[in-house]
């Protein structure tokens, strides 16, 4: 049975738990019939199908005001029913938070009723083949023309990609060196020079891509953002959806949890239930406590950036570090549970394994989890160290 306690937390207001029902019945009716067949198919079916039901006006609001909580809610909930129907969801979030952070006016009337339609699908073009967590190492460049810019370059590992109609796209402008000479583009799927250099193959199915950009000319309208605000543009949408990976993750534990304890209680061994065995009753107690203290961690997050602080990078990092690290030892422990069958192509178990692997690469490693938070400590210890009375 779904976990429905932390609706009640001080987290959460009343319109939460009401969004979180509205996703449940959505997901209960749809999210595992059409996530099965052809994985481009059924991406699109899925973002359709939640268009039509309204639930990615939280992915894409019409008020520009990206609601953390129920970010993490949906994700929590999708995720506990299909991969890629959270997949889906997330993208067009990801994929459109530039957008609405920092596009026009006239850019988000033009793009964003399609993206919250599901018709429209979109991506998130940050990572390069020699530049994923460090930015300042991007080698695509946008050189101005007049009113255009001309870009060239590439981007990998990009989720939608080949199937989206719109690219956020960052590109070196050159204002400054590093991070700060960066620029964000909105690019059409169709813009002369953009080409889909290749479809990337994964162990839990999901459209990504290489592309590729050979002068390919964006006009300076498209610019999410000034000149050199490129850095800023991408933080400050990964501050917005870090925390909602770590939601994702949570929801994929509760469900490895939930076919843990329906296995142990199910399988009889050694004259007995499995969960009679001390070590079963031991492995569920840790998944237990897992899931709990990454729902903590998750909604806390999502909280301090509703409730206004201007950067949570600290405690988003904190909420996917540690519930992707404990979504894959819960995922680990539902496997070894469920026994030969854990292993076998496409059981509950070893699919739910694949899925929560990648989350712990994307969005920025738990590695870079780790650095980020380290140095907020740091700087924390720093700032108490200069309050102190002398």
């Amino acid at each position: 049975m779904p976990d429905r306690d932390f609706l009640s937390w001080p987290f959460l207001e009343p319109r939460h738990r009401d969004w979180a029902e509205e996703v449940e019945a959505w997901a209960a009716a749809h999210a595992g019939r059409l996530s099965e067949g052809d994985t481009d198919t059924a991406v699109r079916a899925l973002a359709r199908s939640m268009g039509e039901a309204g639930l990615l006006r939280m992915a894409a609001p019409e008020d520009g005001r990206l609601d953390v909580r129920a970010l993490c809610i949906a994700r929590d909930v999708l995720a506990r029913h299909s991969g890629l129907a959270d997949f889906a969801f997330a993208m067009q979030g990801l994929g459109t938070g530039s957008l609405t952070l920092f596009g026009s006016d006239e850019l988000k009337a033009r793009y964003l009723p399609a993206a919250r339609a599901g018709t429209a699908l979109a991506a998130f073009a940050l990572s390069e083949p020699e530049a994923g967590s460090d930015v300042a190492a991007l080698a695509t460049t946008a050189t101005r023309d007049g009113d255009h810019w001309v870009i060239d370059g590439s981007k990998t590992w990009i989720s939608n990609g080949g199937i989206a109609a719109t690219y956020v796209v960052f590109a070196r402008t050159g204002e400054a060196p590093g991070a700060k000479g960066l620029t964000a583009f909105l690019v059409p799927a169709g813009t002369s020079g953009l080409t889909i250099a290749e479809r990337i193959e994964v162990s839990a199915p999901h459209p990504l891509a290489t592309l590729r950009f050979e002068a390919m000319r964006v006009p300076d309208t498209h610019r999410l953002g000034k000149p050199g605000d490129g850095f800023k543009v991408a933080m400050a949408t990964l501050d917005v959806f870090r925390a909602t990976v770590g939601a994702a993750a949570l929801g994929f534990a509760r469900h490895a949890l939930d076919l843990t304890i329906e296995r142990a209680t199910g399988r009889h061994l050694f004259g007995g239930p499995l969960f009679d065995q001390q070590m079963t009753q031991a492995a569920i107690a840790e998944s237990a406590v897992e899931v709990e203290t990454s729902a903590l961690l998750v909604y806390r997050a999502a909280w301090l950036k509703d409730s206004g602080m201007p950067r949570v990078s600290r405690e988003a990092s904190m909420a996917k570090l540690h519930a992707t690290e404990a979504a894959q030892r819960v995922a680990d422990r539902c496997v070894q549970i469920h026994g030969g069958h854990g292993v076998v192509r496409d059981h509950p178990a070893e699919k739910l394994y694949r899925e929560v692997r990648a989350l712990r690469v994307y969005e920025g490693a738990s590695e870079v989890q780790r650095i980020i938070i380290a140095r907020a400590e740091r700087a924390r210890s720093e700032e108490a160290a200069q309050c102190k009375p002398r």
